[in-house]
């Protein structure tokens, strides 16, 4: 497995690229607020990328409250929401059995 994260930045467009071509491959938003999300990476998890991406703040500097303020406005469905806050990170990491 393969976490890029801080959204790959500066090359989150390559990140979704190679997220979408291999099934290892995942996106992480460790390190950036909800609200300074890419377009880009917004209508990846909307769409096709929604069991590609992982929620993750920077703790202790911003904590979890604070990057995600503003969650609603990205207008996740509940499945995807739920997907993006925890289901993705158990299935990538094995969190659950």
């Amino acid at each position: 497995m393969i976490v890029g994260g801080h959204i790959g930045y500066p090359w989150t467009a390559e990140i979704i690229s190679l997220a979408t071509k291999y099934p290892g491959v995942h996106i992480d938003t460790s390190a950036y607020r909800v609200t300074r999300y890419p377009a880009e990476l917004v209508e990846y998890l909307r769409g096709h990328g929604r069991r590609k991406v992982l929620f993750g703040s920077n703790h202790p500097a911003w904590p979890a409250g604070e990057c995600l303020a503003g969650l609603d406005a990205l207008g996740l469905d509940a499945e995807t929401a739920e997907l993006f806050l925890h289901g993705n990170a158990d299935r990538v990491f094995g969190l659950r059995s």
